[in-house]
């Protein structure tokens, strides 16, 4: 077995004793079921369906429950959104669609979990209205929003085309303090083809991503695959990505920018990214380990002023930065870890391996 396999393998069990999927307990749902057909969702692409959603979900009782939505088309109005609720999960099966009406508006969601707890969203799709949006500003238009809320896990849904981001993370702020969202959950989910970003992960704690595909991403800045960045007056903090692919995306793969501390970026496969693989902005106390990370078109790992505390190693790099030739004959970029002035106790070690 290759040396570069054994330490990847090693490394996974490492990651999985560490950290389980899992690590807060969640509050259990009630045992009601609620069907979205029986509540007047229609699944046929033209009727909109986003008061029967509503209606579904207002039917659960305290205990909460869980909401089934079968296989359709169901049309959704992100103006209006649907709004999700405590101790509830949002089943969908693999044939659910849920499709953005076209609308003109800078913030619009079609699923939002604003101060919820204990909310599982599984299975299905959601197809964003950036190729037929009415308008031409704002980038706020998110497949899934989750502001504020607590135990929260997303898993094998695939959300794609929307005006702004995939899946947006973040806090709000109640009175003169900021909330943020904690222990939140992302699983087997694939965010392609959004016009800001795959994924954002801004004020929170907690927030575990594993097994999902951040791709081909790009319409307006940043157009990162992930980008873990916080607004100004709180943090993203105890953040882990594990086991993803993040191709293809116009900006950046994955970037933590300002105010981010304890992100871990492992056994990922970084590619083919406009940007930088990953790029790092006045983060701290992070690491990047275990990771293929090639053909990024500005180069490997970027490190950037403000960062402090950053490890690097066990990475896989080829191929990152600009081409070029030499002799006459093409060549591969090698730029593959860049590290800027005013940063502090940043450590590329040895263990890293570089195919060209």
């Amino acid at each position: 077995m290759p040396d570069l396999l054994r330490r990847r393998i090693a490394a996974s069990i490492a990651m999985l004793s560490a950290a389980p999927m899992a690590s807060w307990a969640a509050s259990p749902i009630g045992s009601a079921v609620v069907d979205v057909r029986r509540h007047g969702a229609r699944g046929n692409g033209v009727a909109n369906d986003t008061r029967a959603f509503q209606a579904a979900i207002d039917a659960l009782p305290q205990s909460g429950g869980t909401v089934q939505v079968p296989a359709g088309d169901y049309l959704i109005d992100p103006v209006i959104g649907v709004q999700l609720r405590s101790r509830m999960h949002l089943a969908m099966s693999p044939g659910t669609r849920l499709l953005a009406k076209p609308n003109a508006a800078e913030r619009a969601y079609v699923l939002n979990a604003h101060r919820v707890s204990d909310t599982t969203i599984s299975g299905g799709r959601i197809i964003g209205e950036r190729s037929s949006h009415k308008g031409t500003t704002g980038e706020w238009g998110h497949g899934l929003m989750i502001r504020a809320s607590e135990r929260v896990n997303v898993r094998d849904l695939h959300i794609s085309h929307c005006w702004g981001d995939g899946i947006s993370i973040g806090g709000t702020k109640v009175g003169a303090a900021f909330v943020p969202s904690r222990d939140v959950t992302i699983e087997r989910v694939v965010c392609a083809g959004n016009r800001r970003q795959g994924l954002t992960i801004g004020r929170s704690r907690r927030v575990r991503v594993f097994d999902s595909e951040f791709i081909d991403t790009g319409g307006t800045l940043p157009g990162a695959g992930i980008d873990v960045e916080p607004d100004e007056g709180d943090i993203a903090d105890d953040i882990l990505i594990a086991r993803c692919t993040v191709r293809g995306n116009e900006g950046a793969g994955i970037q933590l920018y300002k105010r981010v501390s304890d992100a871990t970026v492992r056994d990922c496969l970084i590619e083919h990214n406009r940007g930088h693989g990953i790029l790092t902005v006045g983060a701290t106390d992070c690491r990047i380990e275990d990771n293929r990370i090639r053909m990024n078109v500005l180069g490997g790992v970027g490190v950037r002023p403000g960062t402090r505390s950053l490890i690097v190693a066990r990475n896989e790099f080829d191929d990152n930065g600009p081409a070029g030739t030499s002799a006459g004959k093409k060549r591969g970029g090698k730029r593959h870890v860049t590290i800027a002035e005013r940063t502090e106790g940043i450590r590329v070690d040895a263990d890293n391996r570089y195919l060209d």
